[in-house]
């Protein structure tokens, strides 16, 4: 019992974690986080796609989010890494913050869902997943999807190659669930197959065998041959 509550434990302080970078690193495009346990204390991994703005002004930032995290949740000697992100396009994270940002703006919501999944494809992904759920049009709360490409909902896949992003747009009528689920192109797909030809084999041209016979064989051969009559004309 001590055991499954540790690991409930972990599972709340790592999403309280989420939320607060979340929220912090709104303007610096926060893309995600990794947390690992090392032998010195806790590898905190941010995924931005303006590091700059989450190291600071002499890294007056990044000393905050680590005493925050210290002290505020709980995390053992934190160690705060900030890496880039290559392409924001592929990060689900950061493109359910703009697809959100863009609703708040005023946006229709399908001119801008359709304006993510165009670009995400567009940058080369397999596919793109958007799906809005609140009050888009009216007081009544509806879902709304769009899916270009492919994307796998169910089994080990929809765990392992599908990028997944959520975020939240405030609006007059209520709150608005924005979901980013994104396949990056160097995923490996379990239905995928490609049929390989075989080089045709090429024959060896026949080669002709000669013998040479010796002179032994040559006089064997003379004579065991039967002799050849003389021919004798007759006069009529």
């Amino acid at each position: 019992m001590a055991v499954e509550r540790k690991f409930i434990s972990e599972g709340v302080r790592r999403a309280r974690v989420e939320k607060y970078l979340t929220k912090e690193l709104k303007r610096a495009g926060f893309g995600g986080m990794d947390i690992a346990r090392t032998p010195l204390g806790t590898q905190v991994t941010i995924f931005a796609e303006k590091p700059g703005i989450v190291i600071g002004k002499g890294g007056k930032v990044i000393r905050q989010l680590t005493q925050d995290l210290a002290t505020g949740y709980g995390v053992e000697s934190p160690q705060v890494d900030v890496q880039q992100v290559a392409n924001p396009n592929f990060n689900a994270q950061i493109m359910a913050e703009r697809l959100a940002n863009a609703i708040e703006r005023g946006w229709y919501f399908r001119k801008a869902g359709q304006s993510v999944i165009t670009r995400v494809m567009e940058a080369g992904a397999l596919g793109c997943e958007v799906i809005l759920a609140g009050k888009l049009t009216g007081p009544r709360a509806r879902v709304q999807k769009f899916i270009r490409g492919y994307i796998k909902h169910a089994g080990e896949p929809s765990r392992t190659i599908v990028e997944r992003g959520y975020a939240i747009a405030i609006k007059k009528l209520g709150v608005i669930g924005v979901q980013v689920r994104i396949v990056p192109p160097d995923a490996v797909l379990p239905d995928d197959f490609r049929l390989v030809e075989e080089p045709p084999i090429k024959e060896a041209p026949p080669q002709l065998v000669v013998t040479e016979i010796g002179e032994d064989v040559d006089a064997e051969l003379a004579a065991e041959a039967e002799p050849i009559p003389d021919i004798v004309e007759e006069e009529i």
